[in-house]
């Protein structure tokens, strides 16, 4: 039996903390909030769901290292998940390879994964598995390029696109965010970890606009770069996939909506003064944004990851495009962003926890073969298809 733990709450931290007591062999599992109000509901229906007592809540604050890594300690934590917003996954990760505990996170943001990575040597001396950037996307898709690479005796080109969008689009955003809003606008802003040539290549978000028409029951998406989709698989398989790009989509027209917001300098974190007093233009978006899209109990979600892949296979130069899609589930309440964030993020602290992860901090694409993570997704009813035809470019 495995104790774990969860730091952050709320609604993605809460999936993986029922992932974990339906699937992980858990003992206790420890739900800590700077909310305590929140970790208290977290537990409660975690308990309820799975009809024993077996979560319990904490106050705790992810900012103060010291009190993470005693509560850590003192409930012998084998691993956790940082559901905590991205800009404290390197404490965090500091807290785990002093406590002794395994640690995934739900990851984002490129440099601080890649800030994590470089602590793999003290993580690897304490025997720990830390798993940066896991969750949906980069996460599950990570582990669906593996998979689709895994068709090819040699694989050449993988496009990826991903969303997480309510079922009905309402105006006028036609968006409704399931997630933390550090999250979102997080995406916006930078630069994109992408394969071209061969070679690690940097793209900006917000660029490379496209639309595509999926079958039904998706329709008309737009698509384009936005940053965290991919973070270290872009360095680790640089010259292994002579393509690897991942865009974001959305129903149309909220492209024009952000495209504006980036030109006001509405995602910029360098602090502005205003009538005197000093304002982070992100801040205020936040404030303002966040309750305009956020997602009610009422709404019904879908996520989607479709990639094409092309390569080579008993010589002959074929597609095999590989298609997730996956919906809000009446029985748990679980929005399938928060299934499909939460789940991938317990499949690899279960993986952690039993020591089926190198020690050090892994990249996430090192941690599980892409084949391996499927057969963990099926059982939680995540259905991947993917079939190969003759390819339509050239090689």
């Amino acid at each position: 039996m495995y104790t774990y733990a969860v730091i952050g709450a709320g609604r993605q931290g809460t999936a993986s903390a029922y992932d974990l007591a339906k699937f992980g062999e858990a003992e206790f599992i420890h739900l800590a909030d700077v909310d305590p109000i929140q970790a208290n509901q977290a537990a409660e229906r975690v308990n309820l769901l799975i009809g024993r007592d077996i979560a319990r809540a904490h106050k705790l604050d992810a900012s103060d290292k010291g009190s993470v890594v005693r509560f850590l300690k003192d409930q012998e934590v084998d691993a956790f998940v940082s559901g905590a917003p991205y800009f404290f996954n390197e404490d965090l990760t500091e807290a785990a390879i002093e406590a002794g505990a395994g640690m995934t996170d739900m990851g984002g943001n490129s440099e601080i994964v890649f800030q994590q990575l470089e602590l793999s040597p003290q993580a690897e001396k304490a025997g720990v598995s830390i798993i940066p950037d896991c969750g949906l996307v980069p996460g599950m898709g990570s582990a669906l390029i593996l998979y689709g690479m895994e068709y090819f005796d040699e694989p050449l080109d993988a496009y990826m696109y991903d969303c997480g969008l309510p079922v009905h689009p309402e105006p006028p955003w036609n968006y409704k965010l399931t997630f933390s809003i550090e999250g979102l606008t997080n995406e916006y802003f930078g630069d994109c970890m992408y394969i071209r040539d061969w070679k690690t290549t940097r793209i900006p978000a917000l660029q490379e606009y496209e639309i595509l028409d999926f079958p039904e029951p998706i329709g008309k998406l737009e698509a384009f770069s936005t940053s965290g989709g991919f973070s270290s698989i872009a360095r680790t398989l640089a010259g292994k996939l002579r393509t690897l790009q991942n865009k974001t989509l959305r129903y149309p027209g909220h492209f024009e909506q952000i495209k504006l917001m980036e030109q006001l300098g509405l995602f910029e974190l360098d602090p502005l003064e205003v009538d005197g007093q000093s304002v982070v233009p992100r801040h205020v978006l936040h404030t303002l944004w966040d309750p305009k899209i956020r997602a009610d109990e009422d709404t019904k979600d879908l996520v989607f990851i479709h990639i094409l892949f092309r390569g080579k296979k008993d010589g002959e130069l074929v597609e095999a495009p590989l298609d997730f899609l996956h919906y809000y589930d009446e029985g748990t309440g679980f929005t399938a962003m928060e299934q499909g964030t939460g789940w991938h993020t317990s499949i690899m602290t279960i993986a952690a926890a039993k020591g089926e992860v190198p020690k050090g901090v892994i990249p996430v694409e090192r941690a599980m073969a892409g084949s391996t993570f499927v057969k963990e997704a099926a059982k939680r009813g995540f259905e991947i298809q993917i079939h190969t035809r003759p390819s339509s470019g050239d090689d």
